[in-house]
């Protein structure tokens, strides 16, 4: 866990400015006081976050002063990453859902924010940790979901600080340890030298909903690419060959899922 950290640490440059904020966003009376790392935070909660909804309560309330710091790593910049952020520190990632579109527009991969998440909740969707509000589906099973953007903007502050964040590399002979996927799940990283099994050069990243892509010689229960329907490349034809792919990497379960923040994520190798 130390060297992840030094690692992390080392490839972050960072620009500090006066900590002002020029937009109508966030909210400039919160206080960088009461902070723990995202590591620490789900320590904190892990009697929910290891739960799956449909066994029991997967989600709690933070009824205290604790907030958190990190870089946003992934945004709607295309599409892919729908009404959600991933938020990095030294120590971990996590999602922070929120009910809004056009997030890219304030909040810029790089920019690092201090989230107060009094009132809000941490849980998990497919033992994803994530920072939201509970929804009930139509099965009446509540999980932590999105969040209203008025509620967001009050819960969220500009550091002035922006940070370059260099994806990790992800260590393909890990794909099924456990320790390993819930250590990093949400983080930015890097699987390179991977090829698509459908890529045929007919086949597109995403019809219906959302289409999850296997690779080959990968079993598709342990890692996949996942593009939404709504993501700007969705209709474009898979690329073929050898790949270096870039992306939020989320769990669902035991299944890795590679979310890519737009088509440049992906690139030959």
């Amino acid at each position: 866990m130390l060297l992840a950290a030094f690692s992390f640490a080392s490839c972050m440059d960072s620009d500090w400015e006066d900590p002002k904020n020029d937009y109508a966003y966030g909210n400039d009376n919160i206080e960088e006081s009461n902070v723990v790392t995202i590591a620490e935070l789900k320590d904190m909660y892990s009697n929910v976050l290891n739960v799956d909804y449909r066994d029991g309560v997967s989600y709690a309330e933070v009824d205290k002063d604790v907030k958190i710091k990190g870089v946003v790593t992934g945004n709607d910049i295309q599409g892919n990453l729908y009404n959600q952020i991933s938020l990095q520190d030294e120590s971990g990632a996590i999602v922070v859902a929120i009910s809004s579109g056009g997030l890219n527009g304030y909040l810029p991969v790089g920019a690092e924010i201090l989230v107060d998440l009094k009132g809000l909740y941490v849980g998990n969707y497919g033992l994803q940790p994530e920072i939201g509000t509970p929804y009930t589906n139509a099965n009446g099973q509540t999980y932590v979901s999105r969040m209203n953007r008025v509620l967001w903007n009050q819960h969220f502050k500009y550091t002035g600080v922006t940070k370059t964040v260099t994806p990790e590399v992800f260590d393909l002979a890990k794909v099924t340890d456990e320790n390993y996927l819930k250590a990093n799940a949400g983080k930015l990283m890097v699987v390179k030298g991977v090829t698509l099994a459908d890529a045929d050069g007919v086949t597109v990243y995403a019809e219906g909903n959302t289409t999850n892509q296997a690779f080959q010689g990968i079993s598709a229960n342990n890692l996949v690419l996942r593009t939404s329907n709504y993501a700007d490349f969705a209709a474009k034809k898979l690329p073929m060959g050898s790949l270096a792919i870039t992306g939020v990497f989320t769990r669902f379960n035991s299944t890795w899922q590679i979310l890519v923040r737009s088509e440049d994520d992906i690139r030959p190798y």
